[in-house]
């Protein structure tokens, strides 16, 4: 049964108002007390400072709109319940998230009818990613693996070689097997199909695999591989996807939807099962056994009997949906709603508690990047030029009200990844500080590539005006327009937009610049290293681990590959050529880092209960990426 919410929007805040507000602009000048974050959790520090900005703003004209959304919510007092025959609101887990028009865009789904992780109209981000349970799972905020399909795995001596053994007993929800043969299947065909995701990766790194028996894998690899095994389980938005060949075989992938409800598609290992999906929501409900309580990985199924999925309809109107109970999570909000948030409703929490930043560093920083095989963004002295405008901490002042860090290099600061700063800090202190804000060595820059200001005040060499037109996501809204003034102020034209096609036309190389995080490293740094690897674009519409700078250079290339050959607990050898790779990747500059990016998600206590926080880290609290049934095993309802 599906139910008509109205959501009134209601304006939480001058900041916000301004993305409904019309009548020109006007200066403000305020006096703001805000606490500015001086490292990042869990060591956070902050200071309490008091500050004067001056900015032009829309004028506000407070305006109050219905938005419509469909979800199977019950009456909202919380003694009315669903008809007998329907699941309780304390056993519902409803979630304002994606939708047509990119990251933090609201909009309609348009890959309702598409679960199948590997066809390009869809990612796992969107529903996919709990059918289709890993070898393993990885917590980097608690440091944990979590053996899974797999239960245990084992390299020869040189990592040639790797041996995966798998549990038995799992089936598939239409009571097929679940086997090696699933696993060997879904690697073959990777190996032996270009343009898929993950299929690069396992092109570079696979000779053979062999089905040794029912529960039993072993890869041969063109060379030491290992972190191989590593590279297949689930953290963040990285992972491997093992699907059932007895459903796969025979279909082309890249256009293979894997979706009839009737023959019960998409089939899951997993405690899940789609029962209803359309672009206004993806309903996905518990089913009644799962191998994993059969075993005793897990104490019990998840309290949550159905996962609701609601298109984001904005940033003021998911707040009023946490604020009203209608929605227990959404995708991060900004920093002045999120304190009004908490603000108004008790039982709202962060991952951060009630404090600043209201969230935790994700593992995305984020940056400015170019197609770099195009001018004039091929020249590095005018991408270091264009790092030298940008002022990372009025942006942070201005668009977060000081609650966030600049970034410098494409790593987040996650504790494993220390020892890789500390390796270069004499470069990022001196000749190469990615973080200075130094108009003159800006302009210095400029001039060394041959360009001089015209008449406009804009760079320019012969008749080409330097254009830095910046297509974002929504939820670059606050301080992607900052950022484009400020380097417009310092000559490069420049403006910022968010439409729809905007991740598309950023993988393509179409765009001038773009926003975009780096989803890499959270261990060590080969995967943000892998970013940059080669020449290889977009694959199959999915930005993680793939080169969308259009970047190379044949020595990097051959460091990654080294780094992928050193084991993880190798700290000497990988911080060696981490050192020599940031060389070329400091003088070349592929592409200019601009902020750390916090998940300021909010987490409602009302119906459950166990979300992770600082003070409980089994996992980072993002629901839209691979560990998510880390947290649907750890959420309890409230009764």
């Amino acid at each position: 049964m599906r139910y008509k919410l109205a959501i009134l929007v209601a304006v939480l805040s001058a900041m916000v108002a301004t993305t409904v507000a019309c009548g020109g602009t006007e200066t403000v000048v305020e006096t703001v007390v805000v606490e500015r974050v001086i490292t990042a959790a869990p060591e956070r520090v902050v200071e309490t400072v008091e500050v004067e900005r001056v900015v032009e703003v829309e004028k506000v004209v407070e305006v109050e709109k219905v938005v419509e959304v469909e979800v199977t919510v019950a009456a909202m007092d919380d003694e009315s319940m669903m008809m007998s025959d329907e699941i309780p609101r304390n056993r519902q887990l409803i979630l304002l998230w994606g939708g047509a028009g990119g990251v933090g865009a609201a909009g309609r789904y348009t890959d309702h009818d598409i679960w199948s992780p590997y066809n390009p109209g869809t990612s796992h981000q969107n529903g996919s990613g709990i059918l289709h349970e890993p070898l393993a799972f990885y917590s980097a905020f608690n440091d944990q693996e979590y053996p899974w399909l797999a239960e245990s795995w084992e390299y020869n001596a040189d990592f040639t070689q790797l041996t995966i053994n798998l549990r038995e007993g799992i089936t598939w929800s239409d009571g097929e097997p679940f086997g090696a043969h699933d696993v060997a299947y879904t690697l073959n065909y990777l190996k032996e199909n270009s343009g898929l995701r993950r299929s690069s990766q396992v092109q570079r790194d696979i000779d053979s695999i062999e089905e040794v028996d029912s529960h039993t894998v072993v890869i041969d690899f063109l060379g030491p591989r290992p972190k191989f095994f590593y590279f297949m389980t689930y953290k963040f938005d990285i992972g491997l996807y093992i699907v059932p060949k007895h459903v796969f075989e025979g279909q082309d992938w890249l256009e293979f939807t894997n979706f009839d409800l009737d023959q019960g598609w998409p089939v899951t290992t997993g405690p899940w099962h789609v029962v209803q999906t359309s672009p206004e929501q993806k309903i996905i409900n518990r089913r009644d056994s799962w191998w994993a309580v059969d075993q005793g990985l897990v104490e019990k199924l998840p309290d949550v009997e159905q996962i609701v999925y609601v298109p984001n309809p904005g940033e003021t109107q998911m707040a009023q949906a946490v604020i009203n109970n209608t929605a227990d999570a959404t995708l991060d909000l900004r920093p002045t709603t999120i304190r009004e948030v908490l603000a108004r409703n008790p039982n709202v929490v962060t991952h951060s508690g009630f404090n600043p930043p209201y969230g935790y560093v994700d593992w995305w920083p984020i940056s400015l990047l170019f197609n770099d095989s195009k001018p004039p963004y091929n020249d590095k002295n005018v991408r270091w030029a264009v790092s030298y405008y940008i002022d990372r901490d009025q942006l942070i002042d201005v668009a977060y009200d000081g609650a966030g860090t600049p970034s410098i290099l494409p790593l987040p600061t996650y504790a494993p990844l220390q020892r890789y700063y500390d390796a270069i800090e004499d470069k990022l202190t001196g000749e190469y500080n990615t973080g200075e804000y130094s108009p003159e060595k800006g302009d210095a820059r400029m001039t060394t590539a041959g360009y001089s200001k015209n008449a406009d005040g804009y760079w320019e060499k012969d008749g080409n005006v330097v254009v830095c037109d910046i297509l974002g996501f929504g939820i670059f809204n606050d301080f992607g327009p900052i950022l484009a003034r400020q380097l417009d102020n310092h000559g490069i034209k420049s403006s910022y937009s968010n439409p729809p096609d905007a991740g598309s036309r950023q993988n393509s190389g179409d765009a001038s610049c773009g926003l975009r995080g780096h989803g890499g490293s959270v261990r060590d740094p080969y995967f943000t290293m892998n970013l940059y690897y080669g020449t290889d674009a977009e694959e199959a519409g999915e930005g993680h681990q793939s080169n969308i700078y259009f970047w190379s250079h044949p020595r990097w290339n051959e460091i990654t590959d080294e780094v992928s050959a050193t084991g993880i607990d190798d700290v000497a050898r990988l911080e060696e050529l981490w050192t020599e790779a940031m060389d070329i990747w400091l003088d070349e500059l592929p592409d200019v880092q601009v902020i750390e990016w916090y998940h300021r998600i909010p987490m409602n206590q009302t119906y459950w209960a166990n979300w992770p926080t600082h003070d409980n880290p089994y996992a980072n609290g993002a629901f839209w990426h691979l560990t998510f049934q880390l947290i649907l095993n750890n959420l309890r309802a409230v009764q």
